[in-house]
């Protein structure tokens, strides 16, 4: 069976950026989604289309075809009392290079990376880890099979 929309898909693959391992899955514990349902970036899915159980796959996503290109208007400082619970100041959480959960106005959670604490404020970068960089995927697709109705209601 051949990967089209709808379909259960697990595959094996190892991203690469710069030349370094960013990300892998492997046989025991493979990446599994349904193709066509906006799980993964159109372009990954578009290049693994119409494959078949032990193919093999490699290509490159440039960055406005990946995450996008890194944009400074993304990088922001938040008051510092936004990191107050109950009345305190989280310096926990307060340390450059950590990436926090934060709430956008509609609710939604979108990680922040800590770039600077200020006396006031904190700066905040919430560019996509992968934004601006180029992915190399390669890897291996394990199985193809049809999604059942629950699978394409609730996701896998």
């Amino acid at each position: 069976m051949k990967i089209s929309d709808k379909k259960a898909v697990q595959l094996i693959y190892e991203l690469k950026v710069g030349g370094e391992i960013a990300d892998r899955t492997t046989k025991d514990r493979p990446l599994e989604f349904i193709q066509g349902m906006g799980y993964l970036l159109p372009l990954f899915e578009k290049n693994i289309e119409g494959k078949e159980p032990g193919d093999r796959f490699e290509f490159t996503l440039d960055a406005k075809d990946g995450y996008g290109e890194w944009q400074l208007e993304r990088v922001i400082d938040l008051p510092m009392a936004a990191f107050e619970v109950d009345g305190k100041i989280r310096e926990d959480l307060l340390v450059p290079g950590n990436t926090i959960p934060l709430v956008n106005p509609m609710g939604g959670v979108v990680p922040g990376k800590i770039v600077e604490i200020g006396k006031d404020s904190v700066k905040i970068d919430l560019n996509h880890p992968m934004a601006g960089k180029t992915l190399n995927f390669s890897g291996k697709v394990e199985s193809v099979r049809e999604a059942t109705e629950k699978e394409l209601a609730e996701g896998l």
